[in-house]
């Protein structure tokens, strides 16, 4: 009874529970510190603090001390009994305070505290489990009798009358700890399965949760870039704007003071013109002859050359320095390289077809740049022909940023993508995406796919696509497929550890296919 008599010590009188963070009031009664808060609230308004247990009156608001004492008493006691705290079980015996249960009969349906337990029956038929409250559980419902097997057969926990006259008579039985063993057994197995997966998973998120870090890294670092580039790209557009918009008041400057000057000095032999008009009309009026013929001959009056000089002078000055303005205007183009070398491109070169890989049902246009379906053209067998439908480019790619496009509006059937040069040439095997050295886009009976190493996966039906855009980045070992419908649509995106350069690649079954302008890209040409 020492352990109830000390439980009930510790008990607080106001919720009737072991204390939680006791305190003390001047009158020396502890509480637990939201409990009596609680009542010192509902005091307040009275004026008046009246302590629970003794009465004791104040009229300030007591303080509170912690009484660490009794804190570190309820907590051994807690520490040392910590299994009869968790069950909530009590002895069914201990009629005047409740103690907890250390172990519950189930032959008197009863749990003991360690007391009653010293007490209780030794022999086989009162089994001990843990506490439990629920104990006609463990009795069968039939017999009334307490379950010892497990008959296997119907998956059921039975007693000794079921097994030998009940309804599980004759059937494979196990008792039911060697059947909780067993079953124990297979949970520990799919524990260590589930905990594996749920490790996996762990696992897979915090990959995933990586590549949402590098994609945002990613994608804010472009957007810087984007930023600046644009930011850039303002600047020297204003700049350029001064500039012409200077060199065109330069200009015009120039010619209003060239103009000026030529007409003050048509201006003065205008005057002079005026003044030899006068004195000639003088002389026309006089009638005497011989002041008339006296006077010098008038006949360089008219300066014909003089007048064209002038002209030429006034047309001259009159111009403005188109040349000028357009070479400074040409600036844009620099402008516009540098927007293509801080994204994506930076110059356009040709990527031609190379006609000595043709199949000998592919026909090259003189330009290399369409691949048509033909009948069979009888090429010369050489290492580098593929036996049928295929071409690959002169040009290969072991560097660098490129794209190529390529109209594909005229045939039904065609593949394009890139391989590497040491795909095969010959048998189905050479096809690009059918095998692990090439990649690219397909369309064949109206539907859309994408192979790498004959494992495809089909795109969207609707998807529109009379021109293809293919994307390589080498260093990244990305490739991608765009189509340039309005507005462009990403269609896949391929990553491989790349290991020898690449070629575009064409394959078409109808019609003809035709690389539109050049590639574009980031490194020159070797």
């Amino acid at each position: 009874m020492a352990s109830a008599d000390l439980r009930q010590e510790l008990h607080c009188s106001i919720c009737l529970s072991i204390y939680t963070d006791p305190v003390t009031l001047r009158c020396g009664h502890n509480f637990c510190r939201v409990c009596i808060d609680h009542v010192l609230d509902t005091q307040e308004a009275s004026g008046v603090y009246i302590c629970p247990d003794c009465r004791a009156e104040c009229q300030e608001r007591p303080v509170l001390q912690r009484n660490i004492t009794l804190c570190n008493i309820v907590g051994r006691f807690l520490s040392t009994r910590p299994d009869q705290e968790e069950t909530g079980i009590f002895c069914t015996y201990c009629v005047d305070s409740p103690v907890p249960a250390a172990k519950s009969c189930l032959l008197c349906e009863a749990s003991l505290c360690d007391k009653h337990l010293r007490e209780h029956s030794k022999s086989a038929e009162h089994v001990l489990c843990d506490p439990t409250t629920a104990l006609g559980n463990r009795k069968c419902s039939v017999h009334k009798k307490i379950l010892e097997y497990y008959c296997t057969e119907d998956a059921a926990c039975i007693c000794v009358s079921c097994r030998l006259d009940g309804e599980h008579r004759g059937h494979l039985v196990e008792m039911l700890d060697e059947a909780s063993e067993k079953k124990k057994e297979k949970l520990r197995n799919v524990l260590q399965k589930l905990t594996t997966k749920r490790a996996e998973t762990k696992k897979r998120v915090q990959s995933l949760q990586e590549c949402r870090r590098e994609d945002q890294g990613k994608a804010a670092g472009v957007t810087e870039t984007v930023t600046a580039l644009f930011r850039d790209i303002r600047r020297q557009l204003e700049d350029l704007e001064k500039r012409v918009l200077s060199e065109i008041s330069r200009q015009e400057q120039r010619v209003s003071l060239s103009v000026s000057d030529l007409i003050q000095q048509l201006e003065i032999k205008k005057d002079e013109l005026s003044r030899k008009i006068r004195h000639i009309e003088e002389l026309c009026n006089m009638s005497d002859p011989v002041t008339v013929l006296q006077e010098p001959d008038t006949g360089d009056l008219c300066d014909t050359e003089d007048t064209e000089r002038h002209d030429n002078q006034v047309h001259g000055a009159g111009d403005l320095d188109v040349g000028l303005i357009s070479g400074t205007l040409h600036t844009l183009s620099g402008i516009i390289t540098g927007i293509n070398t801080g994204i994506y491109v930076q110059e356009a070169t040709d990527i031609l077809l190379d006609v000595t890989t043709a199949g000998d049902y592919i026909q090259i246009s003189g330009d290399r740049k369409t691949a048509s379906w033909s009948a069979n053209q009888h090429h010369p067998v050489t290492p580098e022909r593929f036996q049928w439908y295929q071409v690959i480019s002169i040009r290969r790619f072991s560097s660098g940023r490129h794209y190529w496009e390529v109209d594909v509006s005229k045939s039904e059937v065609w593949m394009v993508g890139m391989c590497y040069p040491s795909i095969d040439r010959r048998g189905q095997q050479s096809y690009i995406g059918y095998n692990n050295k090439s990649w690219c886009l397909e369309r064949c009976n109206n539907q859309y796919l994408v192979l790498h190493d004959s494992k495809w996966i089909s795109l969207p039906k609707n998807t529109p696509c009379d021109r293809v855009r293919v994307y390589l980045d080498y260093e990244a070992g990305q490739m991608s497929f765009y189509s340039l419908c309005d507005p462009i649509r990403h269609l896949h995106t391929y990553t491989a550890a790349l290991t020898e350069p690449l070629h575009a690649a064409l394959l078409v079954w109808d019609g003809c296919i035709t690389i539109c302008g050049g590639v574009r890209s980031r490194e020159k040409l070797p």
